[in-house]
């Protein structure tokens, strides 16, 4: 199957994403070793937080070698699916909000659960009462949906303004 313009974009994008969030991992690794719990004051309420997340989101799951490898391979078949998928975007929004979240996905998913048996976060927002430290792999995958909802909007309204199809 041909792959869109905007599908290479939205490829590009996750590699993107999958680089940065294994940088920034290998970076607060070598800043804040690797005990959990490590921390660093930064600006106003951020701070950088060494944590071990062994369950999926917000710490749901986690604890046993069955729940990381069936949140991989999970994780695989979403990567998959998404992947597929994003050969086909037409929309900028679209091709954007699927690229960070394969990219998310990837880096946080597959390479940290089977590099590490966790997924590795360190953004700590919890002075602002945000009780989730996070990293950007996560960041990427909520800023993608946030796209994609959007698109998904965005492209209604149009249908709905322009029945007809001449529109957008």
């Amino acid at each position: 199957m041909k792959i869109t313009r905007l599908g290479w974009t939205s490829y590009a994008i996750a590699i993107v994403t999958i680089v940065l969030d294994q940088i920034s991992k290998a970076w607060i690794l070598s800043y804040l070793g690797e005990l959990p719990g490590a921390n660093m004051p930064l600006l106003g309420p951020l701070q950088l937080t060494l944590v071990h997340n062994q369950g999926m989101s917000f710490g749901l799951f986690r604890g046993s070698e069955f729940s990381r490898w069936m949140l991989t391979l999970f994780s695989a078949a979403v990567v998959v699916g998404l992947t597929v998928w994003a050969r086909k975007a037409t929309r900028g929004l679209m091709a954007a909000g699927l690229g960070l979240i394969i990219g998310g996905a990837f880096g946080n998913n597959l390479i940290d659960r089977i590099r590490f048996g966790h997924v590795i976060d360190f953004i700590d927002v919890s002075r602002l009462h945000f009780p989730w430290v996070f990293n950007v792999a996560d960041s990427a995958i909520s800023v993608g949906v946030a796209l994609l909802l959007l698109d998904s909007f965005l492209s209604e309204e149009n249908k709905l303004s322009h029945p007809n199809g001449k529109g957008l």
